[in-house]
């Protein structure tokens, strides 16, 4: 009998034992590959915003085209204006908007893409010439049927014009609304309108059912209302007063984004004259 409870206290010590090395063992890979996954997550956010601007191209060296081509800033959504408060290579937006001191909580009408929080903050990416680019993207994201949706739009250098929509993570339904992923459906996208020729911060853009008819229209996707309605929600938000709204009417009126520190320097000398 007290063979029998040595043999199963051996067996005990044993099996505790192989769970106490495998732990280490899985938690040292994890921090040895943390870095890694980083590095990886980084080259994959620069793939995507390379190819919903019409850069990418399969086997180009990414992280080359991209310093080359992109220069990334960082816009106080409130006034429109670049701000330098921020590193726009380490600034977490997403991370931003869930603290307090850095973002601001939506609630009621104000949040139609169901975020509950958005960031003061936002990086942005411009291509060509920062102080006139060609395209500007934009990261948007907000809720679609099963989840959050996170993606890129590309806007010509007017600010109003659409280049290319692209999302890199969401849990759409495969066959409907995964469909956002689709290029055919992506190529519906160039060329359309965000506002209309009032120039207020009212942004047009939105998907329909049975085929768009205008400029500001685009297809919604066949049998996927609710993603379609969680696009047209979330873009309505970003590129309203809200978010991205009064960054963009910059470059629709002609007069381009300025740094902050310039803008309080200005208002420094008016009130020193």
């Amino acid at each position: 009998m007290a063979q029998g409870n040595n043999s199963i206290k051996k067996v005990l010590i044993v099996a505790f034992s192989l769970c106490i090395v495998c732990s280490v063992i899985v938690s040292t890979a994890a921090v040895a590959l943390r870095p890694m996954q980083q590095l990886n997550q980084e080259l994959d956010r620069k793939t995507n915003i390379l190819n919903v601007a019409k850069l990418y191209e399969p086997g180009m060296d990414v992280e080359k085209v991209f310093s080359e081509e992109i220069t990334a800033r960082v816009v106080e959504l409130d006034t429109g204006e670049y701000s330098d408060e921020h590193d726009p290579d380490t600034y977490d937006s997403f991370e931003a908007a869930r603290d307090p001191a850095s973002g601001r909580t939506l609630s009621g009408d104000t949040d139609i893409a169901g975020l509950s929080r958005v960031e003061n903050y936002a990086t942005v990416y411009l291509i060509g010439d920062e102080d006139d680019p060609q395209q500007i993207v934009l990261p948007i994201r907000g809720q679609g049927l099963w989840g959050l949706m996170r993606g890129f739009l590309a806007v010509e250098g007017d600010g109003n014009t659409i280049v290319s929509i692209t999302y890199y993570e969401h849990s759409e339904t495969p066959g409907l609304g995964a469909e956002v992923n689709n290029p055919r459906w992506q190529a519906q996208w160039e060329g359309k309108k965000i506002y209309d020729e009032e120039g207020d911060l009212s942004p047009e853009i939105h998907l329909t059912k049975g085929g768009a008819s205008s400029e500001y229209e685009v297809d919604a996707l066949s049998g996927a209302t609710l993603t379609s309605n969680g696009v047209t929600n979330m873009l309505q938000f970003w590129l309203s007063e809200e978010a991205f709204g009064p960054y963009l009417a910059k470059f629709r009126s002609g007069t381009e984004p300025e740094d902050a520190e310039e803008t309080d320097t200005n208002f420094e000398d008016v009130e020193g004259a």
